[in-house]
């Protein structure tokens, strides 16, 4: 099978599997970040959802709802059920798939534009790492839609208590209410800019941690293809962590203008500046203790069933030992 197969092939079941772990703990990330600042348009004419206020003047303020994490969890399940930590899942399951054929097309090009030949010298650290941020400003152009519609079903959850809310029906009611409302570059690609700002340094730190992780677990005098599943789950784990770390309040920004109208027209200085002002970095790692959590053990879910297909589907033609071993990326969100 042609390597570009194999990459999307392995992609998918990496990007499924990490998906599955994390979404319930990514749905308390979002409900944490854009708790304070629910509102809905008191006066519209039914049709009511975080997008038809997108417009509204009339819109206020709602109240704090979760102390924590933990209350965050504990009173969605007691609320909406299970499923509730669930909702909008169909989205970003298919959303990753596209994200990892973009990813691995990129980032592996932009490693041949860095000089990577196969049997070659490998490319250093910073070259790797660099070519991830090339595949992290690129990939955003799939990532916004999909992570609007996923924020703005999730965010439902405490926005229905709001009188008047009607929620959506799904992911395609989502997708049909924005563009009828708000259009293509207003309404889905509403934040693109602030998960560009989230994607290129995470991309750059993510790749980084993830081979300099494996470089230093290549046992003495072996190579990258002597490594197994520990350093596959210890660099995805540790790489996880990194790349929420990066820029973390540029994900906190992008959840505020997808999800909340009072910031529709707004840019990411303005909303950046906005939130700094009324709560400080606080504010703006709201949510980076639940989202560092659920990104270890995803992250290392994602790499060990990347590699374990990769391995699965057989050598490539011509691959060498010392091609640099991040060629297999996946999804990270």
């Amino acid at each position: 099978m042609a390597e570009p197969l194999k990459d999307f092939a392995a992609g998918c079941v990496g990007g499924f599997a990490g998906k599955l772990l994390d979404y319930p703990l990514d749905t308390v990330k979002v409900l944490l970040q854009t708790q304070n600042v629910q509102s809905v348009n008191s006066s519209s004419s039914g049709r009511a959802s975080v997008a038809a206020a997108a417009n509204s003047s009339s819109a206020v303020e709602g109240p704090v709802v979760y102390r924590g994490a933990w209350h965050c969890l504990q009173h969605t399940v007691e609320t909406k059920g299970v499923q509730g930590l669930y909702k909008g899942i169909s989205s970003p399951l298919l959303g990753s798939m596209a994200e990892n054929a973009v990813l691995f097309f990129v980032y592996n090009n932009c490693k041949r534009a860095l000089g990577e030949v196969p049997g070659g010298p490998e490319l250093t650290l910073f070259q790797l790492a660099l070519a991830g941020a090339g595949a992290g400003a690129v990939v955003p152009f799939v990532l916004t839609p999909v992570e609007l519609v996923k924020c703005r079903l999730q965010v439902q959850n405490s926005a229905s208590t709001v009188a008047g809310f009607r929620p959506y029906k799904g992911p395609i009611d989502v997708i049909k209410q924005t563009l009828k409302s708000e259009g293509l570059v207003k309404g889905l690609y509403r934040g693109n800019f602030s998960t560009l700002l989230r994607e290129i340094p995470g991309n750059f730190c993510w790749y980084g941690t993830y081979e300099g992780v494996c470089k230093a677990m290549i046992p003495e005098g072996g190579t990258k293809s002597d490594l197994g599943p520990p350093a596959h789950l210890l660099g995805g784990a540790l790489a996880g962590v990194m790349y929420w770390t990066a820029f973390y309040p540029a994900d906190t920004v992008k959840s505020m203008i997808q999800t909340n109208p009072d910031h529709s027209g707004k840019g990411f200085a303005e909303t950046f500046c906005s939130m700094y002002e009324k709560e400080g970095l606080k504010g703006l790692y709201r949510g980076w203790g639940i989202t560092a959590a659920r990104a270890a053990p995803a992250h290392a879910a994602i790499f060990a069933a990347y590699e374990y297909t990769m391995k699965l589907l057989g050598p490539t033609p011509d691959h060498d030992k010392n091609v640099s071993f991040t060629m297999h990326e996946s999804v990270r969100d």
